[in-house]
């Protein structure tokens, strides 16, 4: 009896072990032929990174989110300490305002060198024209120094003159530091330009950061992309713009579409060893496919880099796509 369950046991193992194996072939090993026309290669899902760093040193004042968190564009993500920008900025707008009162007051002296100047010229005119009709009565010496005081009256004019365009170079420069302060202070307000995940926070408030220190690392969902590497053969037929799919390991009964956005004008030998024909016949090319940006808007919670996949790419574009592969697509 004891015999006769053990061999039953043995059989049921079998054939448990048996449907395992059919199985896996059915759905992993066994695939359909693909057609000249359609080539593959692996990889993994990336998507574009943008490093969120400060323009000047200084202390980091918040960050406002962590890993894993989506951001909108334009979203604020981290401040720093910017009191002492703010007392830079006190004292720019004050030395505008002492700017303006010095034109001012140059204003005031060039009316005031005008109206000297204006009767120096007068007592001079009246003086000449006393000399052309009796030479005898006025003294040349005389001419002379009335001659002489209204050329420093126009001189003095002239300073005055100068002074106000003194001011209003003090005044547009006082405005352009204070500008740069205001700029300085709003780029003390870091935010993200793109809408994506933050993949890595790199900095805590209370660090003080050099310039361009990276606080957040933010991936861009509408950049996602898989790089393989396809032969020469392959690599030479393939074309910007190609219909392309991807199948995911996490997602094997999905098939999502693409396009191939970038094809590499060199190419690079795997391995890089080329001492023999061997090594040369392995020449690759690396191919970019791009997933459409308007799908990956509608699954941004779903989209994760580092996903291992394979990437299917249409040679030909009169090639058709295995039924196995359109049974699987996204509409």
């Amino acid at each position: 009896m004891k015999l006769f369950f053990r061999r039953a046991i043995f059989v049921v193992l079998f054939i448990m072990i048996a449907a395992g194996g059919w199985l896996a072939y059915e759905r992993w090993i066994k695939k359909e032929p693909f057609p000249d026309g359609i080539a593959s290669g692996n990889g993994r899902i990336e998507a574009t990174e943008i490093d969120i760093a400060t323009k000047f040193p200084g202390r980091i004042s918040e960050v406002l989110f962590r890993e894993g968190d989506f951001l909108e564009a334009g979203q604020v993500v981290a401040r720093m300490d910017a009191k002492s920008l703010e007392a830079q900025l006190r004292q720019g707008k004050a030395s505008v305002e002492q700017a303006r009162h010095a034109k001012s007051y140059a204003f005031a002296l060039v009316r005031q060198r005008k109206s000297e100047l204006g009767v120096a010229q007068k007592d001079y005119q009246r003086l000449q024209a006393a000399y052309e009709s009796n030479k005898r009565a006025i003294a040349i010496k005389q001419l002379d120094h009335d001659q002489a005081a209204m050329e420093a009256a126009l001189a003095l004019l002239a300073e005055a003159e100068a002074k106000v365009l003194e001011a209003d170079a003090a005044i547009n420069v006082s405005i352009a530091k204070t500008e740069e302060i205001e700029a300085n202070i709003n780029d003390s307000i870091l935010k993200t330009p793109i809408r994506g995940r933050i993949l890595y926070r790199l900095a805590e408030p209370g660090e003080v950061l050099a310039a361009g220190g990276k606080v957040l690392t933010v991936l861009e969902l509408t950049d996602v992309y898989m790089t393989i590497f396809l032969p020469t053969a392959q690599a030479g037929r393939v074309r910007i713009g190609a219909e392309a799919r991807l199948v995911f390991d996490t997602l094997p009964d999905i098939t999502v579409p693409g396009k191939v956005s970038f094809v590499a004008p060199n190419a690079q030998f795997t391995p890089k060893q080329v001492e023999t024909r061997t090594e040369r016949e392995k020449l690759m090319f690396r191919i970019k496919v791009k997933i459409d940006p308007e799908l990956l808007m509608k699954h941004l919670e779903q989209v994760k880099t580092g996903v291992p996949g394979v990437a299917y790419v249409r040679l030909d574009p009169e090639s058709e796509w295995p039924e196995d592969i359109k049974r699987r697509s996204l509409p």
